[in-house]
């Protein structure tokens, strides 16, 4: 499916692939910089929750490529479950997201 934005007047129902790419670029580096501050700042008493918030970035940073992959083979924007157009605005929102709300609700 196309990345391109509809005809002027219609609700944009895509984002573009420029727009896709500076939004997961975005997100990624929001992610390593939480990384690179995690391993800066480790307060006594609490590696094992630093421990379980830096696996939870690398899992979110994992997702972020497998956008980045979508994106490049024409997949991104397409919902891995039900092949539903993922709303612009979720995208927006949660760029790296493979899934319609819908489907999310129901794997989770």
């Amino acid at each position: 499916m196309s990345l391109d934005t509809p005809q002027a007047g219609t609700r944009r129902e895509r984002l573009t692939a420029h727009e896709a790419l500076q939004r997961l670029e975005h997100e990624r580096s929001s992610r390593l910089s939480q990384l690179r501050a995690m391993d800066e700042v480790a307060p006594g008493g609490q590696e094992q929750a630093v421990a379980a918030q830096k696996e939870t970035v690398k899992r979110v940073l994992a997702e972020v490529e497998a956008a980045f992959a979508r994106v490049q083979d024409g997949s991104y924007g397409v919902c891995g479950n039900c092949s539903e157009a993922i709303p612009v605005e979720r995208l927006e929102i949660l760029p790296h997201t493979p899934f319609c709300v819908p489907c999310q609700r129901s794997a989770g």
